[in-house]
């Protein structure tokens, strides 16, 4: 008598598992907070790095520039809170809530900020936040670092649209929008308040495929 030829048992292969009415998220969480902030080069030499502790100096000059406290809303007074400011921005880097980084020079010397705040991975979406100080203003580094943050949200991080928003009093920043490659879609009413009250905002956006 023949012994017949057992033959394993194939498993069925599970076909994928669709929820109807369910939407991926746009960037996975723990895309940030798994990796160290990168170092962004900019085209004059500068970079684009991660605040130090040593930069407390820089955050307090900046709160004390009307212009920078106007539109930013830069509230600094003492060494301590500039510390405390800048390990909030490493604890927010962790949480994936916000990237800022420091404008250098290319002596290393900070003097600006620039990032992304209301970070939303799931909905794929950021707005940036930039300031400079006088001494450095008036040789596009802004626009540069405005493109280079916007390259590494949209291509590295994978983010799908970036806001920029400004108060329709804040001309530079409008420049600076234009120039970086943002498109104005609207304004928007009484958007934001300020020291002097209650301001319009223009809202600029890029999206992916926009560069």
């Amino acid at each position: 008598m023949k012994s017949s030829s057992l033959r394993p048992a194939t498993a069925p292969v599970a076909e994928p598992v669709t929820v109807p009415g369910v939407v991926p998220a746009v960037v996975p969480a723990g895309r940030m907070a798994r990796n160290a902030q990168p170092v962004l080069d900019l085209p004059d030499g500068g970079e684009l790095r991660p605040w130090r502790r040593s930069d407390a100096e820089v955050l307090l000059t900046a709160a004390q520039d009307p212009e920078i406290r106007h539109w930013n809303r830069l509230l600094v007074a003492t060494t301590e809170e500039a510390h405390q400011r800048i390990e909030r921005m490493h604890q927010r880097w962790q949480a994936e809530q916000s990237a800022i980084w420091a404008i250098a020079r290319p002596d290393g010397a900070a003097v600006g900020l620039i990032g992304w705040g209301d970070i939303d991975l799931g909905g794929g979406s950021a707005e940036i936040l930039y300031w400079i100080l006088p001494a450095a203003r008036g040789g596009g580094v802004v626009v540069e670092a405005t493109r280079r943050v916007s390259r590494w949200a949209l291509d590295d991080l994978g983010l799908h649209r970036l806001r920029l928003c400004h108060s329709v009093a804040n001309p530079a920043s409008c420049r600076v929008a234009v120039k970086a490659g943002y498109t104005l879609e609207g304004t928007m009413r009484s958007a934001l308040l300020h020291a002097d009250g209650w301001h319009d905002e223009h809202l600029h956006a890029l999206v992916q495929g926009d560069i």
